[in-house]
């Protein structure tokens, strides 16, 4: 039997996601504000205060947030591993600037900042330290699900937040380390051996992802259980977050790296459809956490000292954050965004600040303050992400209609865009997906009519032989972030892969083929990813007539992976 307690506040946060999700999904309002609300109307500080004079009011509000901040936790795991799911270790490397460059930066000044007002704001030595490392990280788990429900996560602002945030988590041990000696905690005493022992630990997980994951999906996927494949892959992503936790690093990191080393598996897809309802339960549930943390009735009193608190918070890791991406070079519309993006405090500033108050560190009534002041600014970063959209976008504009006025080619200032050769039926689904998740594209193809109408209707589709490098190059061949080859002829596909190979050994190539011999001849010459075509309509035909004759659903998936698997191998 559930606790009764425990069964309540399951309704209860089952209740206002039923409500949260659909209301403000349809209000295009963004359902984080609206878990961050339901927090802050249903906590200890909103309605949940008035429990004792109003008995029936204790069925629909929380007590006591700690009682969830486990579940709540989990949905932060969940999201880290799906977004690890969607990178692979070639594009984390390809980001190590903005990581190492970018990501130190923004924290070090920014704790710097912070430090130095504290001081001169009369806060001891301690309390300065525990103020400046505590702020200066941002909330990962609200910046990023805001560029996911924005569709930005896959554009330039997406990498380069989510490479900032990267480091910041692992920035983890390093501040509870110093905290925990300000405090004079033994249990975070400064050693090489703990600092040794957490990278050792980081180093085994990808060394045993390479190879292990691989071999135990397969052998999980063979048995034609998806509940299995599902509860292996949660069994990853928690082991891991615990493992990192256990030698003081973020268990958020840990969850990233099982999603990592799951997303090179050919199971992602699956896992990933599997485990998203889940991230979005508990994820709403940390969302609301963080509303609960809010002491309306201090706000109330003095909003003013609020307010004040947490505009200069904001405007001094905004204009840091700004400084630091223009000094990589990064473009000025994404760098306005990401500023406003993580201009916001983190749900580690309610781990450092429990720290603090175990170690005597900072004044109870200062602490309090801050959880506030901290969670005031967690509940902006939806407000802050869009206008910061807004004022990027408006950059952007201005900038572009610079460079369209010094110059006829509309082609020239395209960067980390896809290339698309061949707008046929296919090309066209390509770029209509692509649109959707505001990715800019530009297509080539030879068919005179169908580029003429695409232009009439305003799309990036231009006439040109997309095998020959001097047309590539003219559409930003150099700076595409992809290349999709889309033609259904074979002689012309291939001719396309060598020629952008050729040009730019390194470029990512995904490619449709006729059939699997086609398929493994693109393979030879270089392609990142194929798609047989032939394959793909007699496995969806076969999947249909499994499921007609009596078949299970995932029984006929686990059937088909295994002969696209067989297939594509010969």
């Amino acid at each position: 039997m559930f606790e009764h307690e425990s069964a309540r506040e399951l309704l209860v946060v089952l209740g206002t996601a039923g409500i949260v999700v659909p209301l403000f999904g349809k209000l295009r309002f963004g359902v984080v504000p609206g878990f961050l609300l339901a927090g802050v109307l249903l906590g200890p500080g909103g309605l949940g205060q008035f429990g004792e004079t109003f008995p029936w009011l204790s069925w629909i509000t929380f007590s006591s947030p700690e009682r969830v901040q486990p579940l709540a936790e989990l949905g932060v795991l969940f999201l880290l591993f799906l977004i690890g799911l969607e990178f692979s270790f070639e594009r984390l490397w390809a980001m190590r600037r903005h990581v190492l460059g970018v990501g130190s930066l923004q924290v070090m000044i920014s704790a710097a900042v912070i430090f130095g007002g504290s001081l001169l704001a009369g806060l001891a030595l301690p309390g300065a330290i525990v103020l400046g490392l505590a702020l200066a990280l941002s909330s990962t788990a609200i910046v990023t699900q805001v560029l996911i429900e924005a569709h930005r996560f896959a554009l330039p602002i997406g990498r380069l937040v989510l490479a900032v945030l990267i480091f910041q988590d692992l920035m983890v041990v390093p501040i509870v380390v110093v905290v925990g000696l300000l405090g004079g905690s033994s249990e975070t005493e400064l050693t090489w051996s703990s600092a040794v022992l957490a990278v050792g630990v980081v180093a085994l997980i990808i060394l045993a992802g390479r190879y292990l994951h691989r071999p135990l999906m397969k052998l999980t996927a063979a048995t034609g259980s998806r509940e299995l494949v599902v509860a292996i892959a949660l069994f990853l992503a928690i082991g891991t977050a615990v493992l990192t936790a256990e030698v003081g690093l973020s268990p958020a990191l840990g969850a990233f790296l099982a999603g990592l080393l799951l997303g090179e598996t050919e199971y992602r897809h699956q896992i990933e459809v599997d485990i998203e309802p889940f991230k979005g339960l508990l994820l709403g549930l940390f969302f609301m956490t963080v509303g609960m943390s809010l002491d309306v009735a201090a706000i109330t009193i003095g909003p003013l000292a609020f307010l004040a608190a947490v505009v200069v918070l904001v405007a001094v890791k905004g204009i840091v954050m700004f400084a630091v991406a223009r000094s990589f070079r990064v473009d000025i519309a994404v760098a306005v965004e990401a500023s406003f993006l993580l201009a916001g405090a983190g749900e580690f500033a309610f781990v450092v600040f429990t720290l603090a108050r175990s170690g005597n560190l900072v004044d109870p009534g200062l602490l309090q303050f801050l959880v506030s002041v901290s969670a005031l600014s967690m509940l902006v970063i939806p407000v802050f992400g869009a206008l910061g959209r807004r004022v990027a976008t408006a950059l952007a504009d201005r900038i572009d209609s610079r460079v369209h006025s010094a110059s006829d080619d509309d082609t020239t200032a395209l960067a980390d865009h896809v290339v698309i050769g061949g707008f046929g039926r296919v090309g066209e689904i390509v770029a209509r997906l692509l649109t959707e998740e505001q990715i800019p594209w530009i297509a080539l193809d030879l068919d005179a009519d169908l580029v003429a109408n695409a232009h009439r209707a305003g799309k990036p589709v231009f006439y040109g032989d997309a095998s020959r490098r001097e047309i590539l190059g003219r559409v930003g061949g150099s700076s595409a972030r992809a290349f999709v080859v889309t033609t259904d002829k074979p002689g012309a596909t291939e001719h396309m892969v060598s020629a952008i190979r050729r040009a730019w050994p390194d470029a990512v190539i995904h490619a449709r083929a006729r059939d699997a011999t086609h398929a493994r001849a693109l393979v030879d010459l270089g392609v990142t990813a194929v798609t047989p075509e032939t394959l793909e309509a007699s496995l969806q035909l076969a999947r249909g007539l499994l499921m007609e004759i009596g078949l299970p659903d995932d029984a006929a998936d686990a059937r088909l992976a295994k002969l696209r698997e067989s297939e594509t191998a010969k």
